[in-house]
């Protein structure tokens, strides 16, 4: 079983989450490109190894927060 760590309610079971991606910068609404646009939209890295990521607690205080997890292993360090 895989836990992550709620800033707001502490560890919990992954099936209580949902991935919301990535961390991404996005672009500047006013001078981005289309395809500037399409790339922050669509284009992931999916990289291995240790990535920053989103995530949703949907089933408890539904906040969104950042953690770090390692690809591999699924281990996480704690969100800042």
């Amino acid at each position: 079983m895989i836990q992550l760590p709620c800033p707001w309610c502490g560890p919990r079971n992954v099936s209580e989450f949902r991935y919301a991606g990535e961390v991404t910068p996005r672009p500047q609404p006013a001078t981005a490109t289309p395809e500037q646009w399409r790339r922050y939209l669509y284009v992931r890295r999916n990289p291995r190894g240790w990535t920053e990521e989103n995530w949703y607690h949907s089933a408890g205080c539904r906040q969104f927060f950042k953690l770090r997890r390692d690809t591999d292993s699924n281990a996480v360090e704690e969100p800042r």
